[in-house]
Order: C-alpha cells, then sequence, then structure tokens
C-alpha cells in the first residue's frame, strides 16, 4: 500500500497546482528575537520533504541562523508523538491534527507535576498551515457529496450531524468528555424527506458511503460534525484504500471507491476529497449559521478558512509547564508563521498559507 501511495505521490509533489497568489502582506516578516544555535530533531510528515518544501524553509532559516542543524525523519505522521513522547524527537509536524489516543500519551505526564503542574511535560499544537483544496495526500478539505440527481442544494451542519451521526451521551474536546453535546436518536436523519425533499424521494432512506474506522478522515468529521462523539450513522457504508487495481501500481483511493460507488446510487450522501468529483455527483455548500448562509468547497473558501471542513497542517512539541519554551524550537516555528514561511507554502502551491488572524493565534502560543 505505501509502495502504491508513494508512485502517485511522486507526480504531484513536484507540481504547483494553485498558482493565485493570496494576499499575505499582513503576516508578519520573520525578525529574530535571539541567535540561535545546535540541533533540532524533526519527525514525521513526509509530504512536506517531497515536495521540497522543508528545504527551503532549512535553507533560508539558515541565512538567519547559520549554526542550526535540522535532523530529518520525515516518513509518516504515525511515528509524530512515539518520537515526542520518547524524547527522540524535538518537532513533529503532522498532515493532521493529533488522534485522541495520542494525546493521551502526555495526559499521565501532566499529573505529575505537583497542584500547578510546573515542570511536568505538555505538548503544544500549532497550526502551521491550511490544508489543500483539492490535492491528494496534501490534507485536503472535506467535501459533501451526492448524487447530480438530486434535488438538494445544500446542508446546514446541524442536518450533516443528523445524517452521519446518531445518538450520543456526550463527546470529547480534546482529553476532556463534554456531556452538553450529547442530543437523541429523534435528532437522526434517516430519509431524504426529513431534509424536505418532496415527491418520490421523501420516503427514500439515505444511504451513507465514508471511510472506515481506521482513516483519520473520520477523525475530521468526528471533531466537527459529531461534537467528538464517535457515534456514526450505524448503516454506514465504508471503505479503505487499495493496491493492485492501476496497472502503474498507484493506489485506488479510498475517496475513488466511495464517489463510484455514489454515482450508481442517486439516494446516497458520501463524504470525501475533490479530487475525487466525477459527473455524476455534486458538491453540496455547507452552513454554520442554520441556513442563513451557504458556503461552497473552493479555492478561497478554503484559504480563508470560511468553508467549514477544511483541514488543517500541524507541528507539535514537548515543553515544561511553566518554562519557556526552547528557543530553536521558537524561532524555527516563527519563520514558519512568519510572512517568509508562509510565502515558501503558497509558492510551493499545494498546502495554503494561513491567514494573518490564525497566524497571530499560534505565534502567541510560543509566548
Amino acid at each position: 500500500m505505501s509502495k502504491a501511495r508513494a508512485i502517485g505521490n511522486r507526480g504531484r509533489a513536484v507540481k504547483i497546482f494553485y498558482t493565485p497568489k493570496f494576499n499575505i502582506s499582513e503576516l508578519g516578516p520573520y525578525v529574530p528575537q535571539q541567535q540561535v544555535q545546535g540541533g533540532v530533531r524533526q519527525w514525521v510528515n513526509n509530504y512536506l520533504s517531497d515536495s521540497g518544501l522543508m528545504d527551503v524553509w532549512q535553507e533560508e532559516f539558515r541565512r538567519y541562523h547559520p549554526q542550526i542543524e535540522v535532523d530529518d525523519n520525515l516518513y509518516s505522521s504515525s511515528i509524530a508523538f512515539p518520537g515526542l513522547i520518547s524524547g527522540a524527537a524535538d518537532l513533529a509536524p503532522m498532515g493532521r491534527q493529533a488522534l485522541w489516543d495520542e494525546l493521551k500519551g502526555f495526559d499521565g505526564e501532566g499529573a505529575q507535576g505537583g497542584d500547578e503542574g510546573v515542570g511536568a511535560g505538555e505538548v503544544v499544537e500549532i497550526i502551521m498551515a491550511t490544508g489543500s483544496h483539492d490535492v491528494r495526500g496534501w490534507t485536503f478539505a472535506l467535501g459533501i457529496f451526492v448524487h447530480k440527481d438530486n434535488p438538494i442544494t445544500g446542508l446546514t451542519m446541524e442536518q450533516l450531524d443528523g445524517i452521519l451521526g446518531s445518538r450520543r451521551d456526550g463527546g470529547w474536546d480534546g482529553l476532556t468528555w463534554d456531556t452538553s453535546v450529547a442530543r437523541g436518536s429523534e435528532s437522526n436523519i434517516r430519509t431524504w424527506g426529513q431534509l424536505g425533499v418532496k415527491g418520490a424521494w421523501a420516503n427514500k432512506p439515505i444511504t451513507v458511503y465514508g471511510y472506515n474506522a481506521k482513516y483519520h478522515f473520520n477523525d475530521e468529521i468526528d471533531k466537527k460534525v459529531l461534537k467528538g462523539s464517535g457515534k456514526w450513522n450505524e448503516e454506514m457504508r465504508a471503505f479503505s484504500n487499495m493496491a493492485g487495481l492501476n496497472v502503474d501500481g498507484s493506489l485506488t483511493a479510498g475517496g475513488e471507491l466511495i464517489i463510484n460507488a455514489l454515482a450508481n446510487d442517486k439516494y446516497g450522501i458520501a463524504y470525501t476529497g475533490k479530487p475525487f468529483l466525477n459527473a455524476q455527483t455534486k458538491l453540496l455548500p455547507l452552513s454554520t449559521d442554520g441556513g442563513k448562509t451557504y458556503v461552497p468547497l473552493e479555492l478561497d473558501r478554503v484559504q480563508d478558512r470560511s468553508y467549514p471542513l477544511i483541514r488543517d497542517v500541524y507541528y507539535y512539541f514537548r515543553r515544561e509547564k511553566g518554562k519557556p519554551v526552547d528557543p530553536k524550537i521558537r524561532e524555527f516555528l516563527r519563520y514558519v508563521l512568519s510572512r517568509e514561511g508562509q510565502a515558501a507554502i503558497q509558492a510551493d502551491g499545494k498546502y495554503l498559507p494561513l491567514t494573518a488572524e490564525v497566524a497571530a493565534a499560534q505565534l502567541a502560543k510560543l509566548d
């Protein structure tokens, strides 16, 4: 499977997908607050090295800090937290948000620092870029798809919860169980008539197509739609990536199989990425304000973060509570979040640069 994925990624890694240049003038320029030297060990996100973006970042950063050395071990997001927890890595760039069980790995340490937790280890999450609009592998935004003949023109996030989810007693907000997001089965939406569709469609059951439970796409939907409950539609049909179907040996993505199934079921609905849209399916705009406005899955709406199912690209690092961030880590992440660091993302043409507001919020985590 990994070999098949690598075959497909080779061509995408060197391609510039987005030529429009977003306005990043409001991002602050990188100005070192102190000179740093020594080594920084990075574990994970291979897409940063595949495209050459990490090479650009490191070369530019060394212009400011010529005595810094970065040791890269960029293979898979799955090794990020083992590296941080074991002390083998200083920085962990990840193409997805940390999972519950990864965060739980730091929970025990946080309980060992006394009443105030000073000196105990904690993990810090930094959003370094917005994921792509529609580039396979590069953290593409998730879309909601229906058959082209479906009369539905948009969905609210509450309706989407009703379709994809089920009764729940609560949900996880990070490592906190929140019972305020509980809901009953009366909020389930299982027929098209419950969404106001009339005529022959009204009593037709909704078939949900998605990914199996091992895929991180489900974690994104769980957090943003199902309130961290993990409670899914009981009839959801689940798919996986597959190798061996393509003549060139490349991967057949689960998203392609999902959309192919949806194309043959006009009463279905699916979540996956825009790269898999075909002529028999259509994307639905989504509303976060109860149906007053609907936002389509488009490049500009992903970059300005108004589309609700964008995905982000992250850096994680370990720090001691009550103590300052390691100066080497702080300066490197300040560079990544600066106008220069985000300009390199834009030039690479796959991930998307942050807005000034989001970049400022991440910088504040380094203080």
